[in-house]
């Protein structure tokens, strides 16, 4: 007899988002997301850093400031990292992500073919950019849905 208490899709490939979250190096927040096709294939899988062959030593990690001195000018969201490393087109996918897309991933999301976005948090939902981000992905027919946090504790020795 198989056993029956497996994990369901949701929490599986929303732990694999929480998972890559834990690669970002940004000290405020880290942002992890995993692109699965129709198929429950995973496609595509991102975190929140520096462009590849930056050195993200030599880039400020602050959130507040300048505008040139904050990490905002120079960190890729994890969104456009899973698209970006998508192995196929992304017509009809399902986003997991750790937390709810702002307005300039959302415009790459729509523009991929994602279809729907899984997501733990919005704690920025009063924030113009995710307000945009919001009205711009239910105009284009992407459903959203919000579930809770999948428990990936790691032993990190």
């Amino acid at each position: 007899m198989k056993r029956d208490d497996y994990i369901s899709w949701d929490a599986y490939f929303m732990g694999v988002a929480q998972l890559s979250a834990m690669r970002s190096k940004d000290p405020h927040t880290q942002v992890g997301a995993c692109i699965v096709n129709a198929k429950n294939r995973i496609v595509g899988i991102g975190y929140n850093g520096f462009p590849h062959g930056i050195d993200d030593e030599s880039y400020p990690w602050e959130s507040e400031g300048d505008f040139l001195n904050t990490k905002y000018p120079y960190v890729v969201h994890a969104e456009p990292n899973a698209i970006l490393n998508s192995t196929v087109q992304l017509d009809d996918s399902t986003l997991y992500v750790t937390l709810f897309p702002c307005h300039e991933c959302a415009k790459l999301i729509i523009q991929s073919g994602i279809r729907e976005i899984v997501y733990v948090e919005n704690k920025y939902q009063e924030e113009a950019s995710v307000k945009a981000s919001m009205r711009m992905l239910e105009d284009a027919g992407v459903s959203l849905r919000q579930m809770p946090a999948v428990d990936v504790t790691l032993d990190h020795a």
